[in-house]
């Protein structure tokens, strides 16, 4: 039986918010929350037919609910959960995949139901600590972990890491042959229909989110298909859009052909780690993040989950290796680190990081050996000693990225297009400005030399600016974020340009040795720009190999009046 709340007139008026209950199993139900009128997701994504954010109640000796919703769901949500069930008698809240979307009403629901154990997996549950801020039942599980509810209903989880973030995981319950995906498999379209019944209207929505959050990773897709195998899958209950039942061989086999043949023709980078040892799967992630900024495939390789042949087929074809240091005490450790070394080779790149686990495997010898082989050294070995912060992340991130300019160096030159002279002599006539992007969120802070950059609006006062994707700061030019645009000044720019085209090693100190103070949003002002905004991120869009930023300014100063702004002239288009 099919169930469906309407969401109140007020709500309306901003945008359509209704809720549908399902049942879709034995003691298995579904709540999806239909948001029919949301036309962008994840900034960059365009959407044509809204979406949903599913919930999952699984009802056996024991209570699962499985993932939650969109804060914007918040009343409808709630008041039909408890509708449903008494919330103190809900046992476990599994939790796939962290993103706010899923996630966003975890907070309140265990302000009403404190006695909640949340399971999920290591990476995820290291992010929940940081958005909840407050005590909670918690349970870490990993590939191959076992929860069993009563009544047949036994919970197998199956890690999918970077689908498409870090923490995700799939829940397989053998009493129903149901598996929950959360974002793998979905899409992002709206209607009352609960299953998968006409393919032929969800097709191009199905590739176009394989296309903009499964693609990236397709690697990591396969890797996630083969650990589905062994499962008698009976339907696939997603995180958005429909559920998949009927067409269910074509929708995985569509995720296979697609994955194999991006896989087959992209470089990618091995990151070993450790999953259950230190901080070795968050460094990992960190390290991965960084990679796939540069349109870097990532496949991730746990030490102690693997075997000799998959091992040597992975770095004989890796473009990149990157190995965090297991525990010296694994199991099997030897052969793989004999085997990696057998088969590296010198037109590799290398990078190595320590866990914080304490008994690390010696990192500086091994580092020594790869040299040895001739294979490049990345960035210098990553000693993470303490628990990790945000600097630690922006310092993996940077790394990973470096890595992945590196491994693209050749690809890129391949593949940039040849123009017409004319045409690229015409383009670089265009002037533009010279300016100092500076930004920092907590402890992580950045900069970047720009010149494409233009006064976007009137009312209110705006801002657009163009970030390559590949550039660390992008990570900290998102929604809601603040950043100052410094302006430098004619014939008095040289000595902050010479400074900030350096390139910096992975976590330096970009403001070393230069003179700032802060503004009202925290970020770096330089001292010797000719003027400075505040500015904060309203819209991001995505133009080929670069962002387009729309910002508001709050704030400015000019410091000289009498000041000229400094002008860039080009020669081609081919380059700043």
């Amino acid at each position: 039986m099919i169930s469906s709340v309407d969401s109140p007139p007020a709500a309306s008026l901003a945008s359509r918010l209704t809720l549908q209950t399902a049942a879709i199993a034995a003691h298995s139900t579904a709540i999806r929350c239909l948001d029919w009128d949301r036309d962008r997701f994840d900034i960059e994504f365009e959407l044509q037919n809204g979406t949903t954010y599913n919930s999952f109640l699984v009802q056996g000796e024991k209570t699962a609910l499985i993932d939650t919703s969109h804060g914007k769901f918040k009343d409808l949500y709630l008041d039909q959960l408890q509708a449903m069930v008494d919330l103190t008698t809900i046992d476990y809240l599994i939790v796939n995949h962290t993103e706010p979307d899923h996630s966003g009403l975890i907070g309140d629901l265990l302000s009403l139901a404190p006695q909640i154990t949340v399971v999920a997996s290591k990476v995820a549950m290291q992010f929940l600590h940081s958005q909840l801020h407050r005590p909670f039942g918690s349970q870490v599980v990993k590939n191959g972990d076992r929860l069993d509810l009563g009544q047949g209903h036994e919970l197998a989880f199956i890690a999918a890491p970077n689908l498409h973030w870090p923490d995700t995981m799939l829940t397989y319950d053998s009493g129903t042959g149901v598996l929950y995906t959360c974002d793998v498999f979905g899409l992002h379209y709206c209607d009352d229909t609960l299953y998968d019944e006409i393919p032929s209207l969800l097709e191009a929505d199905f590739q176009l989110y394989y296309d903009c959050l499964m693609g990236p990773n397709a690697r990591s897709v396969m890797a996630a298909l083969k650990r589905m195998e062994p499962f008698a899958i009976s339907q696939i209950a997603t995180g958005h859009g429909p559920l998949l039942r009927h067409y269910l061989t074509d929708w995985i086999g569509c995720y296979r052909t697609w994955s194999q043949t991006q896989a087959q023709a992209e470089p990618f980078v091995a990151i070993f780690y450790a999953g259950a040892y230190g901080f070795s799967d968050r460094i990992a992630h960190a390290l991965g993040q960084g990679l796939i900024k540069t349109a870097t495939a990532v496949e991730l390789v746990d030490w102690l989950d693997t075997d000799i042949a998959a091992v040597r087929e992975l770095v004989t074809s890796a473009t990149g290796l990157i190995l965090g240091m297991p525990p010296q005490s694994a199991p099997g450790l030897e052969p793989i680190l004999s085997t990696i070394l057998a088969a590296a080779h010198p037109k590799q790149a290398i990078g190595l990081f320590e866990t914080g686990g304490g008994q690390d495997e010696p990192i500086f010898p091994l580092r020594n050996r790869f040299q040895e082989l001739g294979l490049t050294t990345a960035f210098e070995p990553l000693l993470i000693k303490a628990a990790p912060t945000e600097a630690t992340d922006q310092l993996c991130e940077e790394a990973g990225t470096d890595l992945g300019q590196w491994v693209n160096r050749d690809r890129n030159q391949k593949q940039a297009p040849a123009l017409d002279a004319g045409l690229d002599q015409a383009l670089g006539r265009l002037s533009t400005g010279l300016y100092i992007v500076t930004a920092r969120k907590g402890a992580i802070s950045s900069a970047m030399l720009a010149s494409w950059v233009i006064q976007a609006s009137l009312e209110p006062p705006g801002v657009a600016l163009a970030v390559a994707k590949d550039r660390a700061i992008e990570s900290l030019l998102h929604g809601g974020d603040t950043f100052v645009l410094n302006v430098l000044e004619e014939d008095h720019y040289q000595p902050l340009i010479k400074h900030f085209l350096k390139r910096f090693p992975p976590g330096s100190d970009r403001f070393e040795g230069i003179a700032t103070y802060a503004a009202a949003n925290d970020s770096p002002i330089l001292a010797a720009a000719l003027a400075y905004l505040e500015c904060t991120v309203n819209h991001r869009f995505e133009a080929g190999d670069h962002w387009v930023i729309y910002c508001t300014a709050s704030a400015g100063r000019v410091a000289k009046p009498a000041g000229l702004s400094a002008v860039h002239h080009r020669q081609a288009s081919n380059h700043y």
